[in-house]
Parts: structure tokens; sequence; C-alpha cells
């Protein structure tokens, strides 16, 4: 079976939703990887652990029920200072739910996150534009350049390194996926895309959280905003 998802963001899908943020624009030798759907236990730990050895940080779009039931996981992301995102409480595809139930749970999920943050992931990359608009007074929605299919049963890890190596480059937002469905695939790359890049000479940085709508995420120096 072929995989429903494309591993390289478009050009014109990013220029036809261009409020939202799919990279960094920078010539310096740094990538932003981000987690999905955490935290869980052994897994985001996990996950930290390989951060760890490699002296990275990265960005964590948390489900707010999992932040409820796993408080002391997310605890350790905040003390190693990694950033924070919402993404949403429920997990909700956003393109199946009316606008005041979608908002709702991105409000539910920031009530329920011990740290203020702006930034902000649609569950799947599925967002109405009714309910965007009134996000980006709050948040930056953050998608992203490189999808790397962790999550997808279909596709091998090798496959799936081989797709993230090929199209993750300088200032490229990298998607895994700290959750028990992707650990196959996460469990795999992780390790040897650090391996690989820091080779390279690449380094691996955090999102700023706590930049406001009305700047550019790109533009922000991490220093002043990555200390929670």
């Amino acid at each position: 079976m072929i995989p429903l998802f494309v591993h390289k963001s478009p050009r014109i899908l990013k220029s036809f939703y261009s409020p939202f943020v799919w990279e960094i624009p920078t010539e310096e030798p740094v990538i932003y990887l981000t987690f999905d759907d955490g935290p869980i236990p052994d897994v985001t730990e996990w996950v930290m652990e390989q951060l760890d050895s490699y002296l990275a940080k990265a960005t964590f779009f948390c489900i707010g029920d999992n932040v409820r039931k796993h408080p002391e996981v997310f605890a350790q992301l905040i003390a190693k200072g990694h950033s924070i995102g919402n993404h949403t409480f429920n997990h909700l595809k956003g393109w199946h739910t009316d606008d005041e139930t979608y908002l709702e749970n991105v409000r539910q999920c920031s009530e329920i996150l011990p740290v203020d943050t702006s930034l902000f992931r649609p569950p799947y990359g599925r967002i109405k534009l009714s309910q965007a608009r009134p996000l980006l007074n709050d948040y930056h929605v953050v998608m992203w350049d490189v999808l790397t299919g962790d999550f997808e049963k279909y596709l091998s890890p090798e496959r799936c390194l081989e797709k993230t190596l090929k199209y993750t480059k300088a200032g490229s937002i990298v998607v895994l996926h700290d959750s028990l469905k992707a650990w196959r695939n996460m469990s795999y790359v992780l390790p040897r895309m650090l391996e690989h890049f820091s080779s390279l000479g690449y380094r691996f940085e955090a999102l700023p959280q706590h930049i406001p709508p009305s700047m550019n995420l790109g533009d922000a120096t991490s220093s002043p905003y990555l200390v929670h």
C-alpha cells in the first residue's frame, strides 16, 4: 500500500497557507526536531535520552490529556530545556470538528499546560481556516518542512530514514512522534538522524515558545525566549 502523505511539504502548500510556520529560513546548520502526541512514559523518556546524547533540544507538541495523565514525564521535558507546544487536549482533527468545540479543546490544553507557549500544531496538520484565524491571535501555527512518516505502518524504518535524510536541510522543521504507534519507525530513525547530521556539523535546536504571534518566529533569537 502506498502511504497517503508526502515527506516534503510542497511549496504551493506553504505559499497558500503562508501565515503558518513551515520552516525557519537560515543559512546556519540548524535543524528543528519536533515531536507530536506525547508525553508518553518510556517513549518520551527514551526520546529525551537520545537527544541528551547529542546535546540536542527539540519541541514537543503535547496532547493535553497526556500531560494530565503523565505530569512526571512532562516535568522532565521542562527540566531538560525543551520547548512545548499545544496539540489540543484530545488530538482533534479540525476538518471533522466544529469550530467552537475545536477552539475550546485548544483552550483546555492551554489551561493544563503548566507553561506558557505561543506554539500550536493542529493534529494531522488538518485545520479549517475558520479555526486558524482566531488561533493566530495567540499562537504561531507550526506545520513542517519534513514529515518523517514514522506513524505509517506500511513504511519500513529504512525507507522512513532514507526519505527523512534526503529532504531535511538547514532550517527544516521535522515531525516525529513520541507515541506507541510510531515507535517502530521513530526509534530507528531518531538516533541515526541525530548521528548523521551531527557528523555533518549540524545542531538541533528547539523552537522559541515565548515569541508573540505578532513577531516572526524565524527572526527571533532563542536565548531570551527559551527560559521556562
